[in-house]
């Protein structure tokens, strides 16, 4: 499973004086879905945490195509695009029913608890071998 559906509905301190989603908003709705996901896989960020793995984000894009308003219940749909030894993508696609509102992307590192980067293999055979099932990878 590389893929998760989650719902969120947009609450009245998101969104400005016309109604409308607050832009930055979107990327706490990315981090609900993503966050969720993972918990999906069996494997909830205290998980990371417990094995002093953290994953900072490293890019995050956003393209916005139409807006989220006051009350509208959104779809969070999350995939895990892409796992490398010391990174990994998610992307995302928020909807409003069938209408994609916005599509975007985080790109995130492996660091322990020092903040070094690390090869997530060596240091958690254990975690990579569940995101490599997730996305369908042999395991070598």
């Amino acid at each position: 499973m590389n893929k998760a559906e989650t719902k969120v509905r947009v609450r009245y301190k998101e969104t400005d004086q016309m109604g409308v989603a607050y832009h930055a908003n979107y990327f706490i709705w990315f981090e609900v879905g993503r966050t969720e996901m993972l918990r999906g896989l069996e494997l909830p960020y205290s998980e990371f945490e417990k094995s002093k793995l953290f994953l900072p984000v490293l890019k995050a894009y956003c393209e916005y195509k139409l807006p989220a308003r006051y009350d509208d219940e959104l779809t969070i749909l999350t995939r895990l695009e892409s796992l490398q030894n010391v990174r990994l993508i998610f992307n995302y696609e928020i909807r409003r029913d069938k209408e994609v509102l916005v599509t975007g992307y985080t790109e995130h590192a492996f660091v322990n608890d020092s903040g070094r980067p690390v090869v997530l293999k060596k240091f958690s055979p254990f975690l990579w071998n569940r995101l490599c099932k997730s996305l369908g990878k042999k395991i070598k």
